[in-house]
């Protein structure tokens, strides 16, 4: 616990640029949530653009808006 699951549009990101991001989202969610960094898993998943709405905006962003602490504005 806890795990984050990101999903975007396809984009090679370098390795400073993912150790960035997965160094900035466990800091975030150790402190959110009080817990070590060792019990924080992180996938990062790229999903094709003309999947997005069938794969994520549908079922993730729509049928579960109930679970979202912030939502797109486009």
């Amino acid at each position: 616990m806890p795990h984050v699951n990101i999903k975007h549009f396809p984009k090679q990101l370098t390795d400073a640029q993912s150790a960035e991001l997965v160094a900035g989202i466990t800091a975030a969610v150790t402190k959110a949530f009080g817990c070590a960094e060792g019990v924080v898993s992180i996938a990062v998943e790229p999903v094709a653009q003309e999947q997005w709405q069938d794969r994520v905006y549908g079922p993730e962003i729509v049928e579960r808006k109930e679970l979202l602490h912030k939502t797109p504005t486009y």
